[in-house]
């Protein structure tokens, strides 16, 4: 009887409130413990925590820690930035021989291939930020004033612009190849969803969510 101890994770309250966030991750685990086990399972416990993953004192994931080291139970999480989105944090956890975890949306990843991924989502994270500062500047040097209820918004605007274009410029090296090869919008949203990749928000791709990637890209 594999035991399992499940962490799951919001950014704010609101989502607490509301489950935002919380059923996608449900359903993930849930996925995993039917379809991936290795073999028979148990959940032990489940922790919820409403924190930012950039805070690496967690009252609740440092309750789900100690149990699962205390039971040789296996930590699992939906996805890997639900642990946390500091490399470094992920890192000692990898480092630390009494823990096991496992990452439902990536089923068959490695220790090694998740270090990889964190590493690389970080690198993402710092250059979406350096891409809005970019933007703004920009916006700025065009004789944009930025201040007032109008130019929030058109900061806000800008912001969201900038985040969507370094996203697909990041999944073009994957959509750009299938599509030359003839594969289908369809088959394109499926090989992202098995790659565990989300759409901008947090969801599932479709062939309208990836006609709307290539035409970004396009433009």
């Amino acid at each position: 009887m594999i035991r399992y101890v499940v962490y799951k994770r919001v950014s704010t309250e609101d989502q607490g409130k509301s489950g935002l966030g919380l059923e996608a991750q449900t359903r993930d685990i849930g996925l995993y413990l039917d379809t991936y086990s290795p073999g028979p399972w148990e959940v032990l416990a489940e922790h919820v925590e409403i924190e930012s993953g950039t805070n690496g004192d967690r009252p609740e994931l440092r309750k789900a820690i100690d149990l699962a080291k205390r039971t040789g139970a296996t930590l699992l999480v939906s996805k890997l930035d639900r642990l946390s989105r500091k490399v470094s944090f992920i890192a000692s956890l990898m480092d630390d021989p009494k823990l096991s975890f496992r990452v439902a949306s990536m089923p068959y990843a490695d220790k090694f291939q998740l270090h990889i991924y964190a590493a690389l989502a970080e690198q993402e994270r710092d250059f979406i930020s350096k891409r809005t500062k970019a933007a703004l500047r920009e916006a700025k040097a065009r004789g944009t004033k930025l201040g007032g209820l109008r130019d929030t918004t058109m900061k806000r605007n800008a912001v969201v612009k900038a985040n969507a274009d370094a996203r697909a410029r990041k999944l073009e090296g994957i959509v750009r190849p299938l599509r030359e090869s003839k594969a289908t919008l369809r088959d394109i949203a499926g090989a992202l969803n098995g790659a565990g990749v989300e759409t901008p928000r947090r969801g599932a791709w479709h062939p309208t969510s990836v006609s709307r990637l290539l035409e970004r890209l396009d433009a």
